[in-house]
């Protein structure tokens, strides 16, 4: 059984351990270790978590399967749509659906705030993630790089995915 819970201040820690330990798996066929220590240090460390949720508008919520955590992701209302900032799950987890109904919380989040659209970013070279998207509706909009500090860029595309009225009911 699938659940999602949103991430409490209390439970940032655990979020940016399990963010450490996803991130090194997943990211080291694609960006080098450098990067991904960098980039864990800047937008997933508890010091990062924290100071998203404080300062900025973002939720994050773990994704649970029969009470353990297995991923997570992370969203931010913005004027014209929900931003999909991160969606994570382990390794042994993956492809199995968990995702995609993952997907449909976060339409709900979105509907809730009176968004009819999702954006979110996804690296050029990802190709198993991109086809994932697509495959749940997603469209791209199109390229760009974002220089992140440190030397390191990110190369990515903005996906979108525009809610039907059907799923607003």
């Amino acid at each position: 059984m699938i659940n999602i819970v949103k991430v409490e201040k209390k439970d940032v820690k655990e979020l940016a351990s399990l963010a450490k330990e996803i991130w090194f798996e997943y990211w080291n066929s694609i960006l080098t270790l450098g990067q991904i220590y960098y980039m864990v240090n800047r937008f997933q460390s508890e010091f990062a978590i924290n100071e998203q949720i404080e300062h900025g508008n973002y939720s994050y919520y773990f994704i649970l399967e029969s009470g353990k955590k297995i991923g997570y992701f992370g969203v931010e209302p913005q004027e014209d749509c929900l931003f999909l900032s991160k969606i994570y799950l382990k390794k042994e987890h993956r492809y199995k659906g968990i995702g995609q109904i993952a997907f449909g919380i976060i339409k709900k989040i979105a509907i809730n705030n009176d968004l009819n659209k999702i954006h979110l970013t996804v690296n050029k070279q990802n190709m198993k993630t991109i086809q994932i998207y697509e495959k749940w509706g997603f469209k791209t909009l199109h390229p760009f790089v974002t220089n992140i500090g440190n030397g390191y860029q990110m190369e990515d595309y903005l996906m979108e995915y525009e809610i039907k009225e059907e799923e607003e009911d």
